[in-house]
């Protein structure tokens, strides 16, 4: 499999330099895959260049705040929430909505730097601030403090917007979060009901707004018979790598697919299945995974590794796959890393 022709390493984040190495390599289309990226540069070049899925896109998802903001202003139900740019402002609405909160930057991924702080305890509050200011991605010091939804669980709805033809949206995903960060998801192997239809009306609401084509991944809570708006990403999600496992065509395929303007046919689940990632727990440049053929062992196990150079703490290394969570669990619990 083909990578990459060429590779640059460079600050995204400088404005100047991120529009010199798009002008000196000439891509056809500009696919952002981090957050950590000078949006605006993106907004001054999309009238030269195709920015996938579109630069205000982009702007709107890569900062917690814009999105949010967005899907509020357009009617999408959300959590009680505010922003701070200090830790006065962070305290002033942490008092105010008066109830269990999470606090997390408005510019990272995957958790970083998330935390929750209960009602009427400032010092683990004050806590939270200093844990997603050391956590945060670019250069926006300001972090998200939003009421906690005791929700009964949370999904990712893949969404898939076209240039010829219809929204699509792949089977439902059900994911869980532990310590902030993506842990497990299923497809396949539950019922939302009508609930999965009004996910759908909110995600094509919000990503009619957003314009461009590609693969959206929307997340909501379902708390009873409601569906809230909680995040969105504008590119392949992580809660949907088990669809490598589940369906005919990846998230990744049907993005390829959306942004080149190729048909996409349908989406077919092929089978029902979940997925338990593998992360590290401590720092390491020599790492070593035990176990695979342990879990492989097992029936319909897929393990795939990542083949990172190496490890930190919580750092992705791999997933597993499997037909149902429980056995996702057993196959992962085979799995050791010496560091």
């Amino acid at each position: 499999m083909q990578v990459a022709d060429r590779s640059l390493v460079f600050d995204m984040l400088n404005g100047a330099q991120l529009r010199a190495h798009i002008q000196s390599v000439d891509p056809d289309l500009v696919v952002p895959e981090i957050e950590a990226i000078n949006t605006k540069a993106l907004l001054d070049i999309e009238g030269e260049r195709v920015i996938v899925p579109s630069a205000r896109a982009v702007d709107l998802t890569m900062n917690r705040d814009r999105i949010r903001d967005r899907a509020a202003e357009i009617g999408l139900p959300t959590a009680r929430y505010g922003y701070a740019e200090n830790l006065e402002q962070m305290l002033e609405i942490y008092s105010a909505l008066d109830t269990k909160v999470v606090i997390k930057p408005v510019m990272s991924s995957s958790g970083k730097g998330q935390s929750i702080a209960y009602a009427n305890d400032p010092v683990m509050a004050q806590q939270a601030w200093h844990y997603a200011v050391e956590n945060m991605r670019g250069d926006r010091h300001k972090v998200i403090v939003e009421e906690f939804i005791a929700f009964d669980y949370e999904i990712t709805l893949l969404t898939v917007r076209q240039r010829s033809g219809d929204t699509l949206f792949c089977p439902v995903l059900r994911h869980q979060q532990i310590d902030g960060d993506f842990k497990i998801s299923e497809q396949g192997t539950f019922d939302m009901g009508v609930l999965e239809g009004e996910a759908q009306k909110m995600a094509k609401k919000i990503i009619d707004d957003l314009g461009g084509y590609g693969l959206f991944g929307v997340e909501f809570f379902i708390r009873g018979q409601e569906v809230i708006f909680s995040e969105l990403s504008p590119r392949p999600h992580d809660t949907g790598l088990v669809t490598l496992y589940t369906q005919n065509l990846s998230e990744f395929d049907l993005h390829a697919r959306a942004i080149l303007h190729l048909p996409i046919s349908d989406i077919t689940a092929l089978r029902s299945g979940a997925c338990h990632t593998i992360n590290a727990e401590r720092a390491s440049s020599n790492y070593k995974v035990h176990g695979l053929a342990d879990a492989e062992a097992m029936p319909d196990v897929e393990v795939m590794l990542f083949g990172k150079p190496d490890a930190y703490p919580n750092r992705r290394l791999g997933i597993v796959f499997a037909p149902n969570v429980e056995t996702a669990i057993a196959a992962h619990a085979k799995i050791t890393l010496d560091y």
